[in-house]
């Protein structure tokens, strides 16, 4: 088989339960899965949200890649030893129940891992850390959150810039994209978020940090493939962004490399 004629590294994107109408849905968003086929070169692969149902290890076998996307729900507390959720927040514990362990598998398989907003948190949890869960709530925090009521394009704006540590995974990606980070040393990113980074756990190494504190972007330290987390959207019009933009081929250039070093079932 000739380099052209080879299938596209293969992403798996776990899905969200979401009711619409009477009846629930696996349902993912739609700017995750372009940007994993135009920004990351890759086949996306929405994952149902069907927790120990699931064959992992034969899932992960399958995969070249796992983005783990952003959502409007909130990881249970009960998943990291917090305390109960206020009254209306969204909670969805099937996705729970299929990322957690998901992710798990796929770092120890060495599946090269993208994970974004909610993932990030989902991250730290998966690897015992704890997070905030309500971060404009506490002293000296800012207000992470978008206005809902304003258009898409304002909520997604870039808002505040945060620090990327020195020699770390992701400076070296915004170097090598020639990004509005390279040479700076910071970066500017939107944030649409409630819940954050509390205790950090063990075996993730800070990638970046906001002007209040709070982690941004992770990596799984000594990681056998690509393992970085973030807090902001760089899916949203990442063609736009030079940083996004090197971000998803960095996380594509990995896929395909682990797709190019062994034959696997696929699904």
């Amino acid at each position: 088989m000739s380099a052209a004629s080879k299938p596209l590294p293969l992403v798996g994107i776990p899905a969200c339960i979401r009711p619409l109408g009477h009846h629930p849905f696996h349902i993912a968003g739609d700017k995750y899965i372009r940007a994993v086929s135009d920004g990351a070169g890759a086949l996306p692969m929405v994952i149902p949200a069907l927790g120990g149902s699931l064959d992992l290890e034969d899932l992960v076998a399958r995969l070249d890649g796992l983005l783990v996307t952003g959502s409007p729900s909130n990881v249970e507390p009960a998943r990291y030893g917090g305390p109960a959720s206020i009254a209306g927040t969204l909670h969805d514990p099937d996705r729970d129940a299929t990322t957690l362990p998901l992710i798990r598998a796929a770092i120890a398989a060495a599946v090269p891992v993208l994970a974004i907003c909610r993932g990030i948190q989902e991250l730290n949890v998966a690897l015992g850390g704890t997070l905030h869960q309500r971060v404009q709530e506490l002293p000296g925090r800012l207000d992470h959150r978008a206005d809902d009521t304003r258009p898409v394009e304002e909520q997604y704006a870039k808002v505040h810039p945060v620090r990327l540590t020195p020699g770390g995974v992701l400076a070296g990606i915004v170097a090598d994209g020639a990004g509005d980070g390279a040479g700076t040393g910071e970066i500017r990113v939107n944030s649409i978020h409630a819940q954050a980074i509390d205790r950090l756990a063990d075996g993730l190494s800070v990638e970046a940090v906001a002007p209040d504190g709070i982690i941004e972007a992770v990596s799984v330290t000594g990681a056998a493939a690509f393992a970085l987390a973030v807090q902001w959207h760089p899916e949203w019009r990442f063609w736009e962004c030079p940083d996004s933009t090197a971000l998803f081929r960095a996380f594509g250039a990995a896929c395909a490399d682990r797709a190019r070093r062994a034959d696997r079932p696929r699904a």
